[in-house]
């Protein structure tokens, strides 16, 4: 089976570190987001993918060439109109047979091969507290009536998160030609969402499946829970010595850590260099270095050097005292 993953955008609310980094490559709990989802992918039988790239493009195809050997085909969107758009760029990939939608910014922890298993398209839901920020299903009868893209006044708040399995992947290419030959747009871009309700429209039968382990990548805030949770359970590295361990973290045999406490929810990724450090629920990434520093709550970019100093004090009773 073949599974598709657009991966072309910007990643505006992960700035800075995409300037220079594509926000698949950035690591999260010791990978980065795209290895987790070409190992999830695998692990559930997928032998072939097309990804669709744009932004800093070439550094996500050297990364899917130098660790999968599986058949994959590149796909260049140059001008990001949407992703019904990156899709239909895909359809010279696409076969007859039934394909997997995956996007980018998603890592999913969740049961494909049963999902896959449906005699019905499947789209992968999960209940949220503000769906505005979602493209939403309605249901009746167990199946999708309607399907929203970011509703201002959803009726649901049954999140489409970013799983579909497409039964009829020719339906899906002829209702996205469609839209892009009549410019319907929705927000501006050419939306899955607008295609999928089409194939809806002409007979296509849907349903939701449950996707409880669905984890955010999008924003710094959720890319650090995201970190947080697949650390949980972790297996605990070798402790360096002179080096104080608090689970759950993640070392890299290839990073070199001295003197610090690390963790909890802590990734150290290949290359980095810590030394004289506290750092906790944090990700130190590729070839950075962090000396004399108490970080927490912090993402530092590859490459990059970040050095603290210590404070000597003298402060008498019933003071108060912030560093800034």
């Amino acid at each position: 089976m073949r599974a598709i993953v657009p991966v072309a955008g910007v990643g505006s609310r992960l700035r800075p570190h995409t300037y220079t980094v594509p926000k698949v490559l950035i690591n999260v709990a010791g990978k980065p987001i795209i290895g987790h989802i070409m190992d999830r992918l695998i692990d559930h039988g997928i032998d072939e993918a097309t990804i669709v790239i744009g932004y800093l493009g070439e550094k996500i195809r050297e990364y899917i060439l130098k660790h999968y050997t599986i058949k994959v085909d590149f796909i260049e969107q140059e001008e990001r109109l949407g992703l019904g758009h990156a899709i239909f760029l895909s359809r010279h990939t696409i076969s007859r047979d039934p394909i997997l939608i995956i996007l980018g910014d998603t890592i999913f922890d969740a049961d494909l091969k049963t999902m896959m298993a449906s005699n019905h398209s499947v789209l992968g839901v999960r209940k949220v507290d503000d769906p505005r920020r979602f493209g939403v299903a309605e249901t009746t009868n167990g199946f999708i009536a309607k399907l929203v893209e970011k509703p201002e006044n959803p009726k649901t708040n049954l999140a489409v998160v970013g799983l579909y399995y497409i039964k009829q992947p020719q339906l899906l290419i002829e209702c996205l030609k469609e839209l892009i030959k009549t410019n319907v747009r929705t927000k501006g871009e050419y939306q899955l969402t607008d295609a999928l309700q089409m194939m809806i429209d002409r007979g296509e039968k849907m349903k939701t499946f449950d996707i409880q382990g669905w984890y955010d990548c999008g924003k710094p805030e959720t890319l650090l829970a995201t970190n947080r949770i697949l650390l949980d359970g972790a297996p605990v590295p070798h402790a360096p010595k002179g080096v104080v361990l608090q689970p759950p973290v993640f070392i890299s045999p290839e990073a070199k850590v001295v003197n610090a406490v690390i963790g909890p929810n802590t990734t150290i990724a290949a290359g980095a260099q810590v030394e004289n450090s506290i750092i906790r629920n944090s990700i130190v990434s590729e070839g950075s270095q962090v000396s004399d520093a108490l970080l927490e709550d912090s993402i530092v970019g590859s490459n990059a050097v970040v050095r603290g100093s210590y404070k000597r004090i003298n402060i008498g009773d019933s003071s108060e005292l912030e560093f800034y």
